[in-house]
């Protein structure tokens, strides 16, 4: 008998129901990102970029990898990196949670902190610097195309069949932008009707997972034809779904989960007969030592 690796665990996640804050006639659904074996959607995106490096001849194992992260996107590369053997250097701000930190080392990974000021900006740049001197391998989940196909090939066709073709709308966070691109390219494949919508912070708020990007640092694999429409969201409102999807869903997720549950509400108020589908990016217990579940 073959059993399963923890490599094949990851995706085929589940879809599940809205039932206590929806209170219009829509459906609302929430994908189950967390639900992957390092606990967030980027697993998907993680695990097909190392893989993608191989078949191309870009990397092998005992390479030292090198990526910016804001925290999933790094939590996942530490477990691909152990699965497949390979050193894993991460570059992240320092003010990420202390939850996101141990992990990354948890998996054995390298942690490089710069500062909040210099954010995700000064951590991509520090990682090309790095790379220019030779001292790794820089996956670029920013302009990587293995990061949009993880979900060409798995989130969009999950959703389109746990649905059964009945999804109307697609809401998703907006970071890296490989989720919404990817799963974008897929629906609108199926069915062009789809509307998909973006989520970004308002300008001088922060929230994790979701980011605002100067046009120098805009992704390059973001096609903004690929979304129907960008909404704006407050770290407030994001917060307080997000505390609220807890207390009233039994569904513990992150800020940036919050912002698309909170956005996916809003909507399911403008619109009729509609099948609303939200990514829950990760899980809740990554934030805990932020305060966010305490106030």
């Amino acid at each position: 008998m073959s059993y399963p690796t923890i490599e094949d665990c990851v995706g085929n996640t589940p879809l599940v129901r809205l039932q206590r804050m929806n209170t219009t006639s829509n459906t609302i659904l929430l994908k189950l990102e967390g639900n992957n074996p390092a606990g967030s959607v980027k697993d998907r995106p993680a695990l097909n970029m190392i893989q993608g490096a191989e078949e191309d001849g870009h990397i092998q194992p005992g390479d030292r990898l090198i990526e910016a992260t804001s925290g999933n996107t790094g939590i996942a590369l530490a477990m691909a990196a152990a699965i497949k053997g390979y050193k894993m250097c991460l570059i992240m701000p320092d003010n990420a949670t202390t939850e996101r930190k141990d992990a990354m080392r948890a998996y054995g990974a390298e942690l490089i902190l710069v500062s909040a000021q210099e954010g995700m900006e000064g951590a991509r740049d520090l990682a090309d610097a790095m790379a220019a001197r030779g001292e790794g391998i820089v996956l670029n989940q920013f302009a990587n195309l293995y990061n949009p196909r993880a979900h060409i090939h798995g989130t969009g066709p999950e959703i389109w069949q746990q649905t059964k073709g009945e999804i109307t709308h697609f809401v998703s966070s907006m970071g890296t932008t490989g989720t919404i691109m990817g799963v974008s390219e897929y629906l609108k494949g199926q069915n062009s009707a789809i509307q998909i919508v973006g989520l970004q912070p308002v300008d001088g708020d922060q929230i994790p997972g979701i980011r605002r990007w100067p046009k120098a640092y805009l992704p390059a694999i973001f096609d903004s034809k690929r979304v129907d429409r960008v909404m704006d969201i407050r770290q407030k409102d994001a917060e307080d779904t997000m505390r609220r999807l807890a207390r009233e869903e039994g569904i513990f997720a992150g800020v940036s989960s919050g912002g698309s549950v909170f956005a996916a509400l809003e909507l399911a108020k403008s619109v009729e007969n509609a099948t609303i589908v939200a990514i829950v990016c990760d899980r809740g217990d990554r934030y805990l030592s932020s305060g966010v579940f305490s106030e």
